[in-house]
């Protein structure tokens, strides 16, 4: 058996969507988890981190919620300009990641009754948002998120989430960590916020070099979070 990619184009809110699905070939009737990019959009750090998550036992699907061909890098000017329309979209975002879902649902080789999502960055939030949506899924795992609330009500929360956070984080300082807390108690969630000390923003990224800007990949952080995520996974889709 091995890892494989393969690449699925589909439709969604606004057009077509370049999708990346990563399985064991020999898989079938596995738990399905979405995985959604940082600001950049999909790329190969993520198709690698699919892999490394397809190995414990799960279908990944890399969900495009940009659309096709839309991209950016860090040596882009305007590296944020994709992720800013969602931002000032919450209801469109929040349409294209119950799409997203039902992409992953509809895998062959994806158990639908099983499925969960992570989250990088801006990824982060789609978790939470997908959460907020009152989305099908057992679970879903935020890393070095960003916690703003959309600008209108929320359906019940019914997945169960693990926030992984950087105590030293400039995009989501204690203050709004402490404030996403607040919103998922008296939401009734089951939720669990791991902080990690001397740790900014973007933790996992090995390819963030800013630390003047509060982003630099922390290692300890990095395999901390990852053994946190791979146990509450095996937990929630067991």
């Amino acid at each position: 058996m091995a890892i494989t990619r393969n690449t699925m184009v589909h439709e969604g809110p606004g057009g077509l969507f370049e999708s990346v699905v990563v399985t064991d070939d020999g898989a079938a009737s596995v738990p399905g988890i979405l995985l959604f990019p940082n600001v950049l959009g999909t790329k190969e750090a993520d198709f690698t981190m699919a892999e490394k998550v397809a190995a414990l036992g799960y279908a990944v699907l890399v969900a495009d919620v940009y659309g096709q061909g839309r991209r950016t890098t860090r040596a882009d000017p305007d590296m944020a300009r994709y992720m800013k329309e969602l931002n000032d979209d919450r209801a469109l975002m929040k349409a294209r990641l119950l799409r997203s879902l039902e992409v992953l649902k509809g895998i062959s080789a994806v158990d639908a009754a099983r499925t969960a999502a992570i989250g990088y960055c801006f990824g982060g939030k789609c978790v939470l948002d997908l959460a907020r949506a009152g989305a099908d899924i057992r679970g879903g795992v935020s890393f070095h998120g960003v916690y703003d609330a959309p600008p209108f009500a929320n359906a019940a929360i019914t997945a169960k989430l693990l926030i992984c956070h950087g105590w030293d984080d400039p995009i989501a300082p204690p203050d709004a960590m402490v404030g996403l807390g607040r919103e998922l108690t008296e939401a009734g969630c089951d939720w669990q916020i791991h902080a990690y000390g001397q740790t900014g923003h973007a933790f996992t990224d090995r390819d963030a070099n800013m630390p003047e800007r509060g982003l630099a990949y922390q290692p300890d952080a990095d395999r901390r979070s990852f053994k946190a995520m791979t146990d509450f996974l095996a937990e929630v889709l067991a």
